[in-house]
């Protein structure tokens, strides 16, 4: 019998990215921006739990990250798509990154695990949110 975990988000990137860029691709410049948001809306997926954070991507969602909060050091977003949607990346104590693109609710969710990461660290949720 495994750990429960509690879900806060399971999903994929948000539509609106698609859309956006799909629609730029009528342009030939930015048809690698379509492509890419096409590869994403098809086998990327996140899962945020209170325990970790888990990415599902690459290609025909092969690969896997997990990251627990312990690790997490530093939270930073970025608004895109006029604030409907959002990147996260998240700094790990390695120094390595860990980019969320394209989060729907992007401000709950960081919100969200900066508090689980203060918690576990003992950190403010300012100084991870910094």
């Amino acid at each position: 019998m495994g750990i429960k975990e509690n879900t806060f988000y399971e999903g994929g990137p948000h539509i609106g990215d698609l859309i956006i860029n799909i629609l730029l691709g009528f342009t030939v410049i930015c048809l690698p921006l379509t492509v890419g948001a096409i590869v994403r809306a098809i086998w990327l997926r996140y899962r945020i739990t209170d325990r970790r954070v888990s990415v599902t991507g690459g290609w025909m969602g092969r690969d896997r990250t997990d990251i627990i909060y312990t690790d997490i050091v530093k939270i930073v977003t970025v608004p895109r798509g006029i604030g409907l949607w959002g990147d996260i990346v998240i700094t790990l104590k390695n120094r390595s990154r860990l980019e969320l693109r394209a989060m729907p609710k992007f401000r709950e969710i960081s919100d969200y695990m900066a508090q689980k990461a203060a918690d576990k660290t003992g950190k403010s949720v300012e100084a991870i949110k910094a």
